[in-house]
């Protein structure tokens, strides 16, 4: 891969995923404070996200795989979520705004499948070039965050009060719209499979790897990676209203500190499951989800602000130590043939079903508690404990080997 191809792949990504942390973590915040909006409606605004995960595969595998080059889809997708990003932050009430979410995370989410096919094809050796490629897209969320801040001041109090948020949007998509035109440019990706060559429902779906659940050890993860994904709809979903209405300045740039741990910790991850395991790892993703929600639940934006800034720092673990850790996990137990199925299926039952049910329960309590914000968080914090003591008690811990990660 010569290193023109490098920096347009890394350009690629840090838009790809600038665009989502410019206006997915505000979402909540504008939602409730510009709109006006209920908690169920903003439940429903955030499950837009979980819809989009599911229909992606269908997308992927019915076009992109057989029809087009990758980087024309992602360049068309990205130009018409321009415009629909202006729509969104455009709208006045929460009903001329979730139409316009609902397309927009519709054809989203198929993108992230897209940029990741792009990069692997230009490369050699994925699992070496891949990381220093797809690190450019956590730097893009963190700058995102970062001007909303620090440059624009888009989240203040006052900027809030009179729905300066609704410029993030517009900097969504006018990233989108840049990305869309640098797609074109991109190096050609053409579809894997032949036009002649029928694809299954089946095979969209990944169900040739429903037979790994068979495995009770697997069958122990795949139930509890979908559980866990409820906890973790409430911290996209209220994090950003929660610390605003704390009182806690640059909330969005704050926010950012969690992609930075990620960031982090990716580092130590390897070292971590290398010397622990599999299971102690997962174990510790788990632990840091109940750790940070009690620490919400107990923090305030006084004398212990300082609590509400470790709970977002211990994204980086959250996340890493539990999903990262769970895509190696499965990637050993698929084997070769149905690695891909595996990971689509996983994908499918966190982000799309897993998800889908916790920001409906999110919507139900905040609904029930508003402005209750200790009932909100204890809630999550009890559920992620209840899923650390069901898997740690179940799951048998066993030797997997995958590149460079043992156990």
């Amino acid at each position: 891969m010569t290193r023109g191809t490098k920096v347009q792949l890394s350009v690629m990504m840090f838009l790809q995923f600038f665009i989502w942390g410019a206006w997915f973590v505000t979402l909540g915040t504008f939602l409730s404070k510009t709109l006006q909006s209920s908690g169920g409606e903003i439940a429903n605004a955030f499950s837009t996200q979980s819809w989009g995960a599911i229909i992606a595969p269908f997308f992927i595998g019915l076009i992109a795989d057989k029809y087009m080059n990758a980087e024309k889809i992602l360049a068309i997708l990205h130009l018409l979520g321009a415009v629909l990003l202006f729509l969104m932050g455009s709208a006045d009430d929460f009903s001329g705004f979730y139409p316009f979410t609902l397309l927009y995370m519709i054809i989203y989410m198929p993108t992230l499948a897209l940029v990741n096919s792009i990069s692997f094809h230009q490369m050699s050796d994925p699992s070496k070039e891949f990381s220093l490629i797809r690190v450019f897209g956590t730097i893009g969320w963190i700058v995102a965050g970062l001007a909303i801040s620090y440059i624009f001041h888009w989240d203040s109090q006052n900027a809030i009060a009179s729905g300066m948020l609704r410029q993030t949007f517009y900097l969504a998509g006018g990233a989108s719209f840049a990305l869309g035109i640098l797609s074109f440019t991109l190096p050609p990706t053409p579809p894997k499979i032949s036009k002649n060559v029928a694809i299954s429902f089946r095979d969209i779906l990944g169900l040739d790897a429903l037979k790994l659940l068979s495995d009770r050890n697997f069958l122990l993860f795949f139930v509890s990676s979908i559980l866990i994904c409820i906890p973790l709809a409430f911290y996209y979903q209220n994090t950003h209203p929660f610390i605003t209405e704390m009182g806690l300045s640059n909330p969005t740039g704050k926010m950012a500190y969690g992609q930075m741990s990620e960031v982090v910790f990716m580092l130590f991850l390897p070292i971590f499951f290398k010397k622990y395991g599999f299971k102690i790892t997962i174990l510790a993703g788990m632990l840091a989800w109940a750790l940070r929600y009690l620490l919400f639940a107990f923090g305030d934006g006084g004398s212990h602000a300082y609590m509400l800034i470790l709970g977002i720092v211990l994204h980086g673990i959250c996340y890493d130590f539990f999903f990262v850790s769970g895509q190696i996990y499965t990637d050993a137990k698929a084997g070769p043939h149905i690695k891909s199925a595996a990971q689509g299926l996983i994908t499918l039952a966190t982000y799309g079903l897993g998800m889908l049910i916790g920001f409906y329960i999110s919507g139900q309590i905040v609904t029930k508690y508003n402005g209750d914000w200790y009932s909100i968080w204890i809630f999550p914090a009890i559920f992620a404990g209840i899923i650390f003591v069901f898997f740690g008690l179940l799951f048998r811990a066993e030797k997997i080997n995958t590149n460079g990660y043992h156990e």
